[in-house]
């Protein structure tokens, strides 16, 4: 059978209790097939050695070490152990958290295979505290001498729970798996058959043959996505429509009250979206360009031209800070044009979202802003004829089309701030238009961005520091909200004092993370736009929804952990204003690791 067809659910499988069932589900896990498409995120090479002092976090010890003595040492729960290590290489300490018990199966002189990434802290000191050994003397196990698979986790899953899990469905079931490309395509390729690629994903004898299992799987996953994709252009193409209303009154009461014109990419998009109207099936446009080129104002003004026909518009954003930048926005542009704006998240309940909802299913709303609350079955549109998403890779196909089936075939507009290749926007988007916005708005000037190495700081906070008294603002962005017992990285609680008692104090500053409230987030934000507020500190919940003129600096710490998308996004954060900005990318390993 084909792998999509193993539905069987994982508690069929020898060894899942319950709790590992449950564990499962939290990862989205309740099939079969769901269990063995959750492929390794990496490998650790257990079969070749790398002595402790060649040992980094990117690269793992794998060594034979003797172990020299105990030690303690104080932290959070109280007193813990420290063994320490030697391999001829350098000597260590391993940490061990929780597990003072090891003293008795770790005692001096005794020689033991260990693996795990050793690192030096700040005092110099090589250490780890999450390493695995055994006893040199016994056969390897299971995790050593192998190619071992780590995967992500959730619930109270370990990694050998997983992989035994992974195992026994392997065992039992990959043994009939189907091909899924033609022949021609595998062979012309030199594919793996399907069976090989999934067993070589989980259980590689080399690094080789995973890296050649991974091509053939991401071959099968985009041959699927672009059949997928086809069938949905063909869908959207079939669906035969006349002509629909658009009116050109609202555009031209909204150009006379801009204090700017529109730029010419913006002008196109328009002509666009408008073109779009005027084919026989509905909409389906991604419409891309930088952070402040203008997408919003785009997207404002395609919602009026049917909201002067007196249809309505749906415009759906990833998080409630955005939604609420965009509702704020429409309703300075649009109210005054008599149209009637509203916004709905989670957070609104009672009397005042029945009256929305009621409002919304009489057309008494022409355009609701909010979040994943807009496709809730509760709400419902009198005529719904333009649906817009926001950072449209932050939604799934199935929640955008949850939105859209509120309305009879609305017409779709996505947008995008992260840069997409023509080949690719063909390949994840061929089902839609592309427009595109190269140019932003008069007076503003390019975002400059340097690299700056961990322990080079100071000369960041120096540049800061002076941008900060020249009126200017600056938000400082950590991969972490509190610190961590298993890792070095910096955290945004931790840095928030370093940076208020001791690099600014003469400033004032505020922490923002996804753990506060919202009204409190809420607050800590119109205090940095009015200018109560010179810095925020805070994790990557500032990546979108945040517009503030006066933001001339970011700065990112451990950079390297934060993903492409996510940087570009950050770094459009500043440069919203005329003033220069700047972006500061603090990195703790070389870029290119």
């Amino acid at each position: 059978m084909f792998l999509g067809e193993l539905t069987h659910p994982v508690s069929n499988l020898a060894g899942i209790g319950p709790q590992g069932v449950k564990s499962l589900s939290n990862l989205g896990i309740v099939s079969i097939a769901r269990l063995l498409r959750h492929f390794p995120v990496r490998y650790e090479d257990r079969v070749t050695a790398v002595p402790l002092g060649q040992s980094s976090a990117h690269q793992p010890a794998v060594t034979e070490a003797t172990v020299l003595r105990h030690e303690n040492f104080r932290w959070k729960k109280g007193m813990a152990l420290k063994v320490i290590v030697e391999d001829g290489s350098a000597v260590a300490s391993m940490l061990c958290f929780g597990r003072n018990f090891l003293a008795s199966k770790l005692p001096p002189g005794k020689t033991i295979r260990l693996a795990g990434p050793f690192e030096h802290n700040r005092f110099g000191e090589l250490q780890s505290g999450a390493f695995v050994f055994e006893d040199a003397e016994s056969p390897p196990g299971d995790e050593f001498d192998t190619i071992l698979p780590i995967y992500h986790l959730g619930g109270s899953l370990t990694q050998k729970q997983l992989r035994k899990a992974i195992s026994n469905a392997l065992e039992t079931y990959a043994h009939s798996l189907r091909e899924e490309l033609p022949v021609s395509l595998r062979h012309h390729n030199a594919f793996l058959s399907q069976k090989d690629a999934i067993w070589r994903i989980h259980c590689p004898a080399s690094l080789a043959q995973a890296q050649e299992a991974r091509q053939t799987l991401i071959y099968q996953e985009l041959f699927h996505m672009q059949i997928a994709v086809g069938r949905q252009a063909l869908s959207l193409r079939g669906a035969e429509m006349s002509q629909r209303p658009w009116d050109q009154q609202l555009h031209k009461q909204l150009r006379e009250a801009l204090p700017f014109s529109l730029t010419k990419d913006q002008e196109s998009a328009l002509d666009d979206i408008q073109s779009d109207l005027h084919r026989p099936h509905p909409m389906s446009r991604l419409l891309q360009g930088e952070v402040g080129s203008g997408k919003t104002l785009v997207a404002f003004m395609a919602a009026l031209g049917v909201i002067g026909a007196g249809r309505q518009a749906a415009f759906m954003a990833p998080t409630e800070l955005l939604a609420r930048q965009h509702a704020d926005n429409a309703a300075k542009l649009l109210e005054p044009l008599n149209v009637k704006v509203a916004f709905l998240t989670g957070d609104v309940g009672g009397s005042q979202r029945t009256a929305l909802t009621q409002a919304l299913a009489q057309g008494e709303v022409d355009l609701v802003i909010g979040t994943h609350a807009l496709f809730a079955s509760d709400v419902t549109f009198k005529d719904l004829a333009l649906v817009i998403v926001d950072e449209q890779h932050r939604f799934g196909v199935d929640q955008r089309k949850a939105l859209a089936d509120k309305g009879h075939r609305p017409d779709v507009l996505s947008l995008t701030a992260t840069p997409i290749p023509r080949t690719l926007a063909l390949t994840a988007f061929g089902d839609m238009d592309v427009s595109s916005i190269r140019t932003l708005p008069a007076g503003r000037l390019p975002i400059e961005t340097h690299l700056a190495r961990m322990g080079n700081e100071a000369k960041v906070y120096d540049f800061v520091r002076s941008e900060l008294k020249s009126g200017n603002r600056a938000y400082f962005v950590y991969p972490l909200i509190e610190e961590s017992e298993k890792s070095e990285l910096k955290d945004a609680e931790g840095m928030f004092f370093h940076l208020t008692g001791e690099i600014f104090p003469e400033f004032r500053g505020a922490l923002i993370h996804s753990r506060i409230d919202e009204e409190d987030k809420r607050r800590i934000m119109n205090d940095f736009r009015a200018g109560d507020l010179d810095f925020l500190v805070a994790t990557s919940v500032v990546e979108v929804g945040v517009d503030v003129k006066e933001a001339t600096c970011m700065v990112v710490e451990h950079a390297e952990r934060f993903g492409l998308s996510a940087l570009h996004q950050l770094r459009g954060r500043v440069g919203r204003g005329e003033a220069q900005s700047y972006c500061f990318l603090v990195y703790a390993t070389p870029p290119d690791r």
